[in-house]
């Protein structure tokens, strides 16, 4: 059994899972709910192109 989409409203079957703070980057109005927030694929896409430039920082600095 797959696990909905935690972005309130949405209710799709989930795709990734992400951790709880970084999903938050880009959906701040998640709720308090576990760790993990499962993504359903067009939420999961929204949330690449949002943090797209904070992600590609962080690998310069290795």
């Amino acid at each position: 059994m797959e696990e909905p989409c935690i972005v309130p409203g949405c209710g799709s079957p989930s795709l990734r899972h992400l951790a709880l703070t970084e999903a938050r980057k880009a959906f701040p109005q998640l709720p308090d709910k576990g760790r993990r927030a499962p993504l359903c694929r067009d939420h999961y896409r929204e949330w690449k192109k949002s943090t797209k430039a904070a992600r590609k920082l962080d690998r310069l600095g290795w």
